[in-house]
């Protein structure tokens, strides 16, 4: 049975890695996995009510989370509630810009999920900067901000996400922990992609590119939700550590508080004119095919759990390799190339919370190996693929001139945790 997991398991987990060279959608192989997983699993063992009900439990609450908190950030959009950031950033020198950008996009993620702050901060250069070239370097130093500010954060990146609502990680300890060596990991490429542009003068685009314009919305409504957006992501961990409710338990009361604020400010408007700035419209533009990976791949890793595959395979890599920093280092090399959700579902299946408690080494330097190890190479994570879209950036293009520099701030952030604990 086991020898029949594996095998299907690195048939799903190889369609997920080549999702864009096959061009199918990885929810689908996620999917099919978990299907084919449980039903091998139900088939030669026989009972697995108990089993799946717990599973079930455990990826509801981080798909309720994410989907809880990915309509907040869309309310927030809907509303140009983000200009109230970018508006402020005004300057003629690249390096100045460069910088501003990187700050704000490493601080941004770490309450927005770094896909969103990606497509935020690449909207805004579009509207700053008129060459090509320049846009590019920027969108590298945004995937690479993007990825280390969500490292250090519990709901800034949905790996970090996951160890914090499975108990592995509690909040404070997480930003303590990481916030340094995430620091390290953007400022280090930052340093050199501003030395590279130095003395250049920012160009202007010919047509700088206007918002939607369909739906205005005033100053009021845009700062209040931006801010009322943010306090509630903010809050949630605070309200996990006073209440003892999980974290998805938070998301859905700011939900709706924000539902029900919204529908106050916008009582007196007709139907036509608030349409697209509800929670209703925003539930139907969250991305919900990667809520449905989050549970096929969640309830895949599951089954190589229950079964003690994934604890065989990590008492054989502690006989193998027996540096855990090593063995973690790697893990986030990987993450470069295969996804970092299952990678990181995986490895909270591989060791146990009892063997390695809260907030231990491990699981800290887990959050971020698996949260900045997908800047590497810009298929690596949701915010380079973002990106990728977004400006058309090539592959070879940025393994030349982004990867190296990316992997500098890797090993040095690595370093410093190393060196910090």
């Amino acid at each position: 049975m086991n020898t029949l997991l594996i095998i299907v398991f690195v048939a799903a987990y190889a369609a997920i890695a080549l999702e864009h060279p096959l061009k199918i959608n990885k929810s689908a192989p996620a999917l099919v996995g978990a299907g084919l997983l449980w039903t091998i699993y139900a088939v030669f063992t026989g009972h697995v009510t108990e089993q799946l009900n717990e599973t079930l439990s455990a990826t509801a609450q981080i798909v309720f989370f994410l989907m809880g908190a990915m309509t907040i950030v869309e309310v927030v959009d809907a509303h140009d509630g983000f200009d109230v950031i970018t508006a402020r950033i005004k300057t003629t020198r690249m390096t100045t810009l460069l910088w501003l950008v990187g700050f704000v996009t490493f601080f941004l993620s770490a309450v927005l999920d770094n896909l969103t702050t990606t497509i935020v901060m690449l909207s805004l250069i579009r509207k700053l900067l008129g060459q090509k070239e320049d846009r590019l370097f920027f969108a590298g130093i945004i995937v690479i901000a993007a990825n280390a500010g969500g490292a250090w954060s519990p709901i800034g990146d949905v790996t970090t996400t996951m160890l914090w609502i499975g108990g592995q990680i509690t909040a404070l300890a997480i930003i303590k922990g990481v916030f340094v060596p995430s620091v390290v990991n953007m400022v280090a490429p930052l340093a050199v992609i501003s030395y590279m542009l130095r003395g250049k003068t920012i160009v202007c685009p010919d047509k700088p590119e206007e918002g939607c314009g369909k739906y205005e919305t005033t100053a009021f409504e845009r700062s209040f939700m931006f801010f009322a957006g943010i306090g509630i992501l903010c809050a949630v961990p605070v309200f996990k550590t006073l209440t003892h409710l999980p974290p998805f338990m938070g998301i859905l009361f700011g939900l709706g508080l924000l539902w029900l604020a919204g529908e106050l400010i916008h009582r007196n408007k007709e139907d036509e004119d608030k349409q697209h700035l509800t929670l209703v419209a925003a539930l139907t533009r969250i991305d919900m095919s990667s809520l449905v990976f989050f549970i096929g791949i969640l309830l895949a890793v599951a089954t190589l759990e229950h079964t003690h595959i994934l604890t065989s395979l990590a008492q054989w890599l502690d006989k193998a390799v027996g540096n855990q920093a090593i063995i973690v280092s790697t893990f986030g090399l990987v993450s470069a190339i295969v996804d970092n959700v299952p990678l990181v579902a995986a490895s909270m299946g591989m060791y146990s919370i009892t063997q390695f408690p809260p907030d231990s080494f491990l699981w800290e330097f887990l959050a971020y190996a698996a949260g900045t190890g997908g800047s590497i190479l810009i298929i690596g994570s949701a915010a380079g693929v973002a990106a990728m879209g977004i400006e058309k950036i090539e592959f070879f293009w940025y393994v030349r001139k982004i990867s190296l520099l990316a992997l500098i701030g890797y090993i040095g952030g690595a370093v410093v945790y190393v060196f910090l604990h």
